[in-house]
């Protein structure tokens, strides 16, 4: 009985052969690769039984011939020669075939690997993807009406069809298959997208994993999350392409918050982040509320991963705005309006998490402070989340207080923010007193600004009286009557422009004198009425006050009168 195993099998003769004198009643062959069905079928190949080499047992095949010793030493087209051959002829010919069988391989390491079985499937997957990938750019080459040749971006790539049967693969022969992708030279688009759906392959089953917003902190701090999704976002995280384009935006972030709530290696969460950074301008405010998975008593979102991410992206735009040695294969510096992008962007993400009873002014303050000034052309955002800041954290100091105000610079508030912060009574007395001292400088401004332009029309048409161009239509007492009638009108508008400097004037000297003698609720009523003054003659209605440069104007066009 045993005969048929000990003339084709290397391994069995041997140990037959140990025990000569030895009356052999059981053979154990313990570390048999795929064990008993392996064995199985290696006794029907001995035996004569006829059955099919597949993809399902090629790698079984290779496995326990190699084990049992089953080579042409001891038999003519022994079973090694003959699983071998299939596997190299029939099997690597195909991708989807070597798939079958790199997933047979699972279950069979450390041997499948020795043997070579893993090595000859990853590369003959990553070969024919390639192949494929050619083949797909060449059909969607078409001649121009000029007769050029043109890659149509129109036409429907099919050259990545094979994504998704890697999705199948356990994560430590998927890494293999897609690094030896990277060196065959595949596209980055085509391999971000098999990383993605990889990824979400796996996390349909745990979606909370990749998309939890709303109560993080309940069951995931507790040792129920296998070590599988660790490894898969750890593994994923470093297989990622290196150009920006390659994975979308979303996909980053999601990843991220997947690897923070799994606690995954600093150097994984690192590379997500400077990932992020280099190209935060496309990011959305979904995107950066991030959840805190730390102890209760933590704010809602991590905002120092946000903060880190600030960091990165405003280090690189100084790094690489800066120094001499740029170089220009390397990833572009932040123009000015992705820096505004990304203050607008930084300004919302401030304003949704400023009502946070937990956030700290400290962690406020560098998040809003980590983008240079030059970033915001108006800080009408910035402003609306220090408002909200203030609303929800209403037992802030006076000194704590002010310390957030100056974030905000008051020049660049637009009349609505100025109107509002005027009358604002979370913001401190300074403030306050700041927003209308810069408004009033506006409004004098506007007025020597409008003075000025009726003062040059009113030069431009006295050179035109003088030249002779108006006396051919009009008479010199129609003339003489004509600009005494212009000016009784600018002496009027000159009347009306004094008083409502003199209001203007007398207000902010009430004022002054109430920060000096009264009580800060005095203060804070003259402030109100001051706003209210204020607002009635705004600058934007053409009210202004002269400057001393409008007075002496003034002098002169009536003693030229």
């Amino acid at each position: 009985m045993q005969f048929p195993l000990v003339s084709r099998s290397g391994r069995i003769r041997k140990l037959i052969a140990e025990h000569r004198d030895a009356d052999i009643a059981k053979i154990e062959l313990l570390t048999l690769p795929g064990g008993a069905d392996s064995f199985e079928l290696a006794a029907k190949f001995c035996y004569g039984v006829n059955f099919e080499i597949t993809t399902a047992n090629v790698a079984q095949l290779c496995c326990v011939s190699d084990y049992l010793e089953m080579t042409e030493e001891y038999a003519n087209e022994n079973l090694a020669s003959r699983s071998e051959a299939y596997l190299d002829v029939v099997v690597c010919k195909s991708l989807e075939m070597s798939v079958e069988v790199l997933q047979q391989c699972e279950g069979l390491f450390p041997l499948a690997d020795e043997l070579n079985i893993v090595g000859r499937c990853t590369d003959a997957i990553a070969s024919k993807a390639c192949a494929e990938q050619i083949a797909s750019s060449f059909s969607r080459l078409e001649y121009s009406s000029s007769g050029r040749l043109h890659m149509n971006k129109q036409a429907k790539c099919n050259g990545d069809w094979w994504i998704e049967d890697l999705s199948v693969l356990r994560i430590d022969l998927y890494q293999r298959v897609i690094e030896a992708m990277k060196c065959r030279g595949v596209h980055p688009e085509s391999i971000g997208a098999s990383l993605v759906n990889y990824a979400e392959k796996l996390f349909k089953r745990k979606p909370a994993l990749w998309t939890a917003t709303s109560h993080p902190r309940v069951g995931l701090i507790s040792g129920s999350i296998g070590f599988e999704e660790k490894t898969v976002v750890e593994t994923i995280a470093s297989l990622l392409p290196a150009e920006k384009v390659a994975v979308p935006m979303s996909f980053l972030f999601g990843l991220l918050r997947s690897a923070v709530m799994l606690d995954c290696t600093m150097s994984c969460r690192l590379n997500l982040e400077r990932r992020i950074g280099s190209q935060l301008e496309i990011a959305t405010l979904d995107d950066l509320l991030i959840p805190s998975f730390q102890h209760a008593g933590d704010t809602l979102f991590d905002v120092d991963t946000v903060h880190r991410i600030l960091v990165i992206f405003s280090q690189q735009d100084e790094s690489e705005d800066g120094g001499s040695g740029y170089d220009s294969d390397g990833p572009n510096p932040p123009s000015q309006t992705a820096l505004v992008k990304v203050a607008k962007l930084v300004d919302n993400y401030l304003a949704e998490i400023a009502p946070d009873a937990n956030l700290k002014l400290a962690k406020f303050i560098v998040i809003a402070d980590t983008l240079p000034g030059y970033a915001h052309t108006t800080d009408d955002g910035l402003y609306r989340a220090v408002d909200i800041y203030l609303k929800a954290h209403q037992g802030l100091s006076d000194l704590e207080r002010k310390r957030l105000c100056k974030l905000i610079d008051f020049q660049k508030l637009s009349e609505e923010a100025s109107a509002h912060a005027a009358q604002n009574e979370r913001l401190p007395v300074q403030a306050i007193v700041q927003v209308l001292y810069i408004e009033q400088l506006r409004l004098r401004n506007a007025l020597c600004c409008s003075f000025s332009e009726d003062n040059q029309k009113t030069a431009y048409q006295s050179r035109r009286i003088s030249n002779g161009a108006l006396s051919a239509a009009m008479s010199p007492r129609d003339n003489y009557a004509s600009l005494r009638r212009e000016n009784r009108e600018l002496k009027l508008e000159l009347a009306r422009m004094r008083v409502r400097i003199n209001d203007l004037e007398k207000g902010h000297a009430c004022m002054k004198q109430d920060l000096e003698k009264s009580s800060s609720k005095k203060l804070m009523n003259s402030v109100k009425k001051f706003g209210k003054l204020f607002i009635s003659h705004s600058p934007f209605r053409g009210s202004s006050s002269p400057s001393k440069h409008s007075v002496v104007a003034d002098s002169k066009v009536t003693g030229r009168i």
